[in-house]
């Protein structure tokens, strides 16, 4: 069968361009993409036809930063209704991080997890492996077997890597096998014990901060650690004005680093959790008006170069108690594309690199497919109608949690169809394509 998308404006974030175009994809590949109503085909092909007019057409959206659940917390996400949220939120690719039970530091949690993906059949599944067994910042895992088994980085994610010198070695040993390098900025004894931002909020509600500090002293630790190993690190959902500056300055010296935001930390500050909401409680917490604007700056500027959600599930058992007791985390993968979109009509970014922080710059930072439209690739696709305002409801997630602190919030942008290869794995009501 051959499907043929058309009337859709192309957005290519390589090359920061949006034009209307039409697509045409047999045996899972984009095998043309021509001016408008150009395609003539054979009237005896099996055609399917999608209408985008007034649409765009998006690479597959890749978020390099979630937590499935699975293996071990299974009543909180699998990876079955994660990449269920994950393909109505328009991704076609998401990598998961470690912190499973038991941790993926082992062959065999790897390939669990890319079996438990292959059985979902939605999405692409990116397992990340844990730098240290155990994630207790003692010994390495060993990193060329979990490449083997299908692990495309490293990372502690969850728990800081508290040795510097084991995070040496780490990017050191990583370097050798071409393994991107995930840091995960916490100084514990900084955030012993906090639950929310430490400033004038916390101060007001009583609840114990978090500093900044905890995080920058971290971030500045990676960027010398790169520096030292002339290997690249990866700082996952940074969260301050500091760690922007401190990032911008090592990106201006030439320091390989890269950097992440969640889509909460522009969206939302510390006063969200006035009133005890404890979706609003996550690691990083949120911050204060500086850092939420210092965060758009960074978008704006290119000195952050991915959006990731951070899509950490909870069930009510963890969530629905006193905020101190809490859990910390949110879900975010069907709530990051119109929380982004927001920005481009704020005039932060303009589409073409919001979209390239969503899919194509996540894709060069893990060396995995997709992130681009071009002819004889993969069809991961994401159809989105910039138009289509809703209302968030906690009823409708397809995610099993609804930890989120967006409910009730009226947003404005929605994806329509999620194709990976060439397949539908998700289409809204409101798209009805021909035939």
């Amino acid at each position: 069968m051959i499907t043929w998308i058309k009337g859709g404006e192309v957005i290519d974030p390589r090359l920061g361009t949006k034009n209307k175009l039409d697509i045409v994809i047999r045996k899972g590949r984009i095998e043309k993409i021509l001016p408008p109503e150009s395609f003539n085909p054979a009237s005896d092909i099996d055609l399917k036809v999608i209408d985008a007019s007034g649409m765009i057409v998006t690479p597959g959206l890749i978020d390099m930063h979630v937590h499935f659940r699975e293996p071990g917390e299974e009543y909180k996400e699998t990876i079955a209704t994660g990449s269920q949220a994950a393909a109505a939120g328009g991704f076609t690719a998401v990598s998961c991080m470690p912190n499973t039970t038991p941790i993926n530091d082992s062959r065999s949690v790897t390939e669990f997890i890319l079996e438990r993906a292959r059985k979902a059949n939605l999405i692409r599944v990116y397992p990340v492996a844990a730098i240290s067994r155990g994630l207790k910042s003692e010994s390495l895992t060993e990193f060329g077997d979990l490449k083997e088994a299908g692990a495309v980085a490293v990372s502690d994610d969850g728990r800081p890597v508290t040795s510097s010198e084991l995070m040496r070695r780490a990017i050191e040993y990583a370097r050798f096998f071409h393994l991107p390098v995930i840091s995960h900025c916490e100084d514990l004894d900084l955030s012993n014990k906090g639950v929310m931002h430490e400033g004038t909020v916390s101060t007001r509600l009583g609840l114990k901060g978090i500093p900044a500090a905890s995080e920058e002293i971290m971030v500045v630790r990676e960027i010398l650690l790169a520096r030292l190993t002339g290997y690249p690190v990866h700082i996952s959902h940074i969260s301050t004005e500091g760690s922007v500056k401190f990032i911008k300055q090592a990106k201006e010296e030439g320091i390989a680093v890269t950097a992440e935001t969640a889509p909460h930390y522009f969206s939302l500050d510390h006063t969200a959790v006035i009133g005890f909401d404890s979706n609003a409680k996550m690691y990083p917490p949120l911050r204060e008006p500086k850092d939420v604007e210092a965060i758009k700056r960074g978008l704006s500027e290119g000195v952050i170069d991915v959006i990731a959600t951070d899509h950490a599930p909870h069930s009510p058992l963890e969530k629905d108690v006193e905020f101190d007791k809490a859990a910390f985390g949110i879900i975010g993968l069907e709530t990051a594309l119109p929380l982004t979109l927001a920005l481009v009509r704020e005039g932060v970014m303009d589409l073409p690199s919001a979209i390239a922080k969503l899919s194509y710059n996540s894709a060069s930072i893990l060396h995995v497919r997709g992130g681009m439209i071009e002819e004889g690739k993969e069809a991961d696709l994401t159809i989105i109608d910039l138009n289509n305002e809703y209302v968030i409801e906690g009823d409708g997630f397809r995610s099993k949690s609804h930890n989120s602190p967006f409910i009730g919030f009226k947003m404005k942008g929605k994806a329509i169809l999620t194709m990976v290869g060439g397949r539908v794995v998700w289409e809204s009501d409101e798209l009805n394509p021909g035939s």
